[in-house]
């Protein structure tokens, strides 16, 4: 695995071995996993995502403790899949990093506690699986808007983003901030060895 440059961001290049039959590709091996990242990944929830191109879905996070670390593939199509480091304290606050993830170059992204999560479906009908460590809680559950000036987050151009109406409507990451949402540094450095 490949460590991004923000802490906590981890990419999944696998090796794909293909032939007349098709390809094969291990999207997941734990002992990999833990000798790169530092722990095991729990898994809790797995969920798949279906958007039509021009969808932005995010920016996601969840209150630490106990987060929600995320394992993004996309299993369909294309997308531009956002970290954005939102821990509080932390030396990368505000900042962000886009990679492709696509049905053909099969990597995976990897999301520590903290870190907020979006995406960009660049064709219609991506599909997008997310291995999960906690199940999906609405009450803990927290989005940053995608697009938030300051953050200023290179989404590609093209169709007006489809948002929906809780991205729409989220805060900035100043009023999310302001209001205390954001998770903290040191509390997300205690669940991970990579924080």
């Amino acid at each position: 695995m490949q460590r991004l440059t923000i802490a906590g961001a981890w990419l999944h290049v696998p090796v794909v071995h293909a032939d007349e039959r098709g390809s094969f590709h291990e999207a997941f091996r734990a002992e990999e996993f833990a000798r790169s990242v530092g722990h095991t990944l729990e898994l809790a929830q797995v969920n798949v995502s279906v958007s039509r191109r021009g969808t932005v879905r995010g920016i996601h996070f969840a209150d630490v403790p106990p987060g929600q670390a995320k394992y993004v593939t996309c299993v369909r199509g294309a997308v531009l899949d956002v970290a954005v480091d939102l821990r509080v304290g932390s030396p990368g606050f505000g900042t962000w990093e886009a990679v492709e993830l696509t049905q053909d170059n099969r990597r995976s992204l990897y999301l520590s506690e903290g870190l907020g999560h979006g995406f960009m479906a660049l064709t219609d009908d991506a599909t997008v699986m997310y291995v999960c460590s906690q199940s999906y809680a609405p009450r803990r559950e927290h989005s940053v808007n995608p697009l938030d000036p300051a953050l200023d987050i290179g989404w590609p151009t093209g169709p007006y983003p489809l948002l929906s109406p809780r991205d729409a409507s989220a805060p900035t990451l100043a009023e999310a901030l302001s209001s205390g949402i954001l998770p903290r540094y040191e509390d997300c450095a205690s669940l991970s060895l990579e924080a």
